[in-house]
């Protein structure tokens, strides 16, 4: 009862003098207080920082890490080798397209698998013109062949240590150690393009040209 007699008078003494009574402001913690003039004593300002605290915390050194960054190792592709059967399989698809070539266009199977002792060599000579055009133009049109030595035949040649033998062979008396020099009986011949068309599928790859069959109507 004691308590809401005391809160009905401060709510009086608020509402008509603007200040509590003493005995309510006893009641008040330490920083409510009033001032020798009836306020209430404010709270204490918190402290600034001085000069000197800001000073010491910008001073204090900030460690910054580095970031590690771990390289990823990149695995290269592993390219399988061919087996032996699939090497054997690559061959064999590409002498057959190349005599398939010059099967078509100069008859070069027909004119090497026959027997010519019976005929003349007038007849000879006529039936390679018509073969020797027809290939040299399959060639043409599915190989591009250069030579591999720019020398004119019986020129003089040096060949130096280190050469590739599957370009240059070596012959006659071979003797001693590179650079060796003697002359050019025959410059060579390499692809540097080829456009031989691929085995439709379900052809059968040892076929160099199909049997020819008339049908009488």
């Amino acid at each position: 009862m004691s308590r809401f007699l005391l809160a009905l008078r401060c709510f009086f003494a608020v509402l008509l003098r603007f200040r509590l009574p003493d005995d309510a402001a006893k009641l008040l913690p330490p920083e409510l207080k009033r001032l020798p003039d009836g306020t209430p004593k404010p709270a204490e300002p918190v402290a600034s920082e001085t000069s000197s605290t800001k000073a010491e915390a910008k001073s204090v050194p900030v460690e910054v890490k580095p970031i590690e960054v771990k390289p990823v190792e990149v695995k290269p592709a592993v390219v399988e080798p061919p087996s032996g059967a699939e090497r054997d399989a690559l061959r064999q698809r590409g002498a057959v397209q190349l005599l398939s070539v010059l099967q078509r266009e100069g008859r070069l199977i027909d004119f090497l698998l026959e027997d010519i002792d019976g005929y003349s060599d007038a007849q000879i000579g006529a039936a390679v013109r018509d073969i020797h055009r027809g290939c040299r133009k399959g060639l043409s049109e599915h190989l591009q062949i250069v030579p591999i030595r720019p020398e004119p035949d019986e020129a003089l040649v040096k060949i130096a240590a280190g050469h590739d033998p599957s370009q240059v062979r070596l012959i006659g008396h071979v003797t001693g150690r590179p650079p060796f020099e003697g002359s050019l009986r025959h410059h060579g011949w390499r692809t540097t393009k080829s456009n031989l068309a691929d085995i439709p599928a379900g052809h059968d790859p040892t076929v160099i040209c199909p049997a020819e069959v008339e049908i009488a109507g």
